[in-house]
């Protein structure tokens, strides 16, 4: 009598583990094995914490597609979903990224139009100010300093600030709880303590913003409380998201691509030596493109058969699509492992795709553009007071980038 044996289950069997660790000496490259996966097919499968083996998305064209793709959950309590960590005893309030339509579409509209362009833009000369008052401090400080604590981290914490009507005078507060959440090596009740600290702390400003509301997101989140439209737990977690997302990405791409022109100089003096908008615009894309902060991937469930390549993704079977290898993906980007500031890489999925791409890439953008634009034209002499070797990396991290960054001029 002859056996047989299902081919996705031996597959499974020999699962390696996910995330991968990176390879010495290449910081900004995915890990080997994650290559490796990607040049042996479109579908891999990969051993997460719990046992679970979720399959790992490898190519930029599927993921794309698979992120528009209705057959394809967000919802982190379905079945089967690939939960970056052991959920946290009594559950998670979930923010409505982590969410179906119609109830994404509904809550993520009353958020919408603070992140419009126009309204974006409109920023820009505020924002301008900030990163220039930031750099008079710099230069009047001492010499070296962290370039994480002294700028990266305030430029983005001071316009979510703004934006949202937090105080920035607890900036230490939102910033210590927000490194807990995103730290993968902390328990399911420190994780749980951390957004229970800044739930209680959000929940106090919306108190604030329903009996003296002002023109910030938080007020505007205020009136729908107010008006029944939203619940005030559920206002608070859209500010937690809003705060966590809009303060640490964009620091950590400040701090990271800063190292990374450091280690290209001839793609760091195109940055120094111009003031030309689209040249700036395109070094944003190209560095979001080339550094891919989040290692995590994007975690999606499967609601119904999905064919790939050859290969079924049976209904309730978890999808990992990691953007570090999509976004180096040789059938999308020509040589996708150098730097290139004046490559066309607006295409690329950082922000993800589709109805869940990334409500806040409008002014991630304009303030990366600022900074990008600014920092090193002023100060043409930054460079790194330290070898990279000793350089702290976010390892640990589900938003990767520089634990500290010490630069001289």
């Amino acid at each position: 009598m002859t056996s047989t044996v299902n081919p996705v289950d031996e597959r499974a069997a020999r699962a390696p583990e996910f995330p991968m660790a990176r390879a010495a000496g290449c910081p900004f490259d995915p890990p080997p094995a994650l290559r490796d996966l990607q040049r042996e097919g479109p579908l891999a499968k990969v051993r997460l914490w719990d046992g679970s083996t979720p399959w790992l998305v490898t190519r930029y064209a599927d993921q794309r597609a698979l992120l528009g793709d209705p057959r394809v959950s967000a919802d982190i309590y379905r079945p089967g979903y690939p939960r970056q960590a052991p959920m946290p005893p009594g559950g998670i309030g979930v923010s409505f990224i982590l969410k179906d339509d119609p109830e994404h579409a509904q809550l993520r509209r009353m958020v919408t139009a603070p992140f419009a362009i126009k309204r974006v833009e409109a920023m820009r000369p505020g924002v301008q100010r900030i990163v220039d008052d930031l750099i008079d401090e710099l230069l009047a400080g001492p010499n070296p300093v962290d370039l994480v604590e002294a700028f990266a981290l305030p430029v983005p914490s001071l316009v979510i600030c703004q934006l949202l009507g937090v105080p920035y005078a607890d900036h230490d507060f939102f910033q210590d709880n927000s490194k807990v959440i995103i730290n993968r090596d902390v328990t399911p009740e420190q994780r749980s303590a951390a957004h229970g600290n800044l739930i209680e702390y959000l929940d106090g400003l919306m108190g604030e913003k329903m009996a003296h509301p002002v023109e910030d997101l938080l007020s505007g989140l205020a009136e729908r409380v107010t008006a029944g439209e939203l619940s005030r737990n559920e206002a608070a977690q859209m500010g937690v998201l809003l705060l966590i997302a809009g303060h640490e990405t964009t620091a950590n791409m400040i701090a990271l691509g800063t190292l990374a022109l450091f280690e290209h100089p001839e793609q760091l003096a195109l940055l120094r030596d111009t003031d030309d908008r689209r040249l700036i615009a395109s070094a944003v894309e190209e560095l979001l493109r080339y550094l891919h902060i989040t290692h995590s991937g994007r975690r999606r469930v499967a609601v119904a058969d999905i064919e790939i390549g050859g290969e079924v993704i049976r209904a309730g079977e978890g999808l990992i699509l990691a953007n570090d290898i999509a976004n180096r993906d040789p059938g999308m980007f020509a040589e996708p492992d150098r730097l290139d500031l004046r490559r066309d890489a607006r295409r690329h999925v950082a922000f993800g795709f589709g109805v869940h791409q990334c409500l806040g890439q409008p002014l991630a953008r304009m303030e990366l553009q600022v900074v990008y634009g600014t920092l090193y034209r002023r100060i043409p002499t930054l460079r790194p007071a330290t070898e990279l070797e000793r350089i702290p990396f976010k390892h640990d991290g589900s938003v990767y980038g520089v634990y500290e960054l010490p630069v001289a001029w």
